[in-house]
């Protein structure tokens, strides 16, 4: 199936100081929201205790924050969870008393606000949360640097250092994004982050394989015109397979639920600059870096030639001449 014409060459690489631009400012506003406004950790990350109650009726939230005000729980962040009749208390800090069981405490200061039940408590403790944000930070820079290495073998090094800048511009814009409208960040959206990685370099690596097919195949001197004819033969192919991922994710940030709400919020965000990042800026940053097409294809002939005489030596040995 094709959606765009697989003979008609874009010149992307014409605009690409505009798109550029573009994602200079997008960047900018990412890391001023991160910066300035922060993440919104949440309890796997920040340690505390999270207590879910789901009543006969419409919670009461002001009476449920009063009753807790005059109560050790005091200051706690109360929201609604799904629907008017549940709601999420989130407890900075854990218990101190590990014997004391929190829904059975909640059962008695809340047992004015109505009928409920309680549906769920979850805990972490502050140095188990700040083990689990080091441990994530750590998996994402891992995950870059093997990116970089595998990248670098299958590649020449330009396309790795392109590849590397497109996902952390993904990834900012994402968290940038999650920064803004104070998703709760926790393992969930940490997993959400890595599968946009995977997400946006298999996008990336096609781009690059194409690219590369292009300059060995094309008789074309200029990268930029290699690279309008490779993203070109990929974009339809590319856009049908962020469309159809782009349908599923929207699916479930609508009726998923609250509990993955923010992780397909996460998706929804990085699918759409991943595959802009694939189409407008992984291969405009090939061109900045001052990649050679010329060099690039002397290298390739250097090394299918020392191939050749490798291949010749095996014979001649097998043989018996040498």
């Amino acid at each position: 199936m094709e959606i765009f014409n697989n003979e008609k060459v874009y010149d992307f690489m014409g605009k690409r100081i505009p798109f550029l631009g573009l994602s200079a400012i997008l960047l900018i506003a990412s890391i001023f929201f991160l910066t300035t406004k922060g993440l919104n950790f949440g309890i796997d990350f920040a340690g505390g205790t999270i207590v879910q109650v789901k009543y006969d009726q419409k919670a009461p939230i002001d009476k449920i924050r009063d009753v807790l005000n005059d109560t050790e729980y005091k200051g706690s962040s109360i929201t609604e969870f799904g629907s008017p009749q549940e709601v999420v208390i989130r407890i900075t800090g854990s218990s101190s008393n590990l014997k004391n069981d929190i829904g059975d405490q909640m059962h008695k200061i809340l047992d004015s606000t109505g009928n409920f039940e309680v549906r769920r408590v979850d805990m972490v403790g502050p140095k188990v949360g700040g083990e689990l944000r080091e441990k994530g930070i750590m998996a994402l820079g891992l995950s870059l640097f093997v990116i970089l290495i595998y990248v670098s073998f299958r590649f020449e090094w330009r396309f790795a250092v392109a590849s590397i800048l497109a996902l952390a511009h993904d990834i900012t814009i994402a968290m940038g994004a999650i920064s803004l409208f104070s998703v709760e960040v926790n393992l969930d959206i940490l997993a959400a982050i890595l599968t946009l990685l995977g997400y946006s370099l298999n996008d990336t690596i096609i781009v690059f394989d194409r690219v590369r097919e292009g300059i060995q195949s094309s008789k074309e001197t200029e990268l930029s015109s290699v690279v309008n004819e490779s993203v070109s033969r990929t974009l339809s192919r590319t856009t049908l397979t962020s469309l159809t991922t782009f349908f599923v994710v929207v699916t479930l940030f609508a009726f998923g639920g609250e509990i993955i709400h923010g992780f397909a919020f996460t998706l929804v965000v990085g699918i759409i600059v991943g595959t802009y990042s694939s189409i407008f800026i992984a291969a405009s940053f090939l061109v900045q870096l001052k990649f050679s097409v010329t060099n690039f294809r002397a290298k390739e002939a250097d090394k299918l030639k020392r191939q050749k005489e490798k291949e010749k030596m095996r014979a001649m040995y097998e043989k018996g001449t040498v």
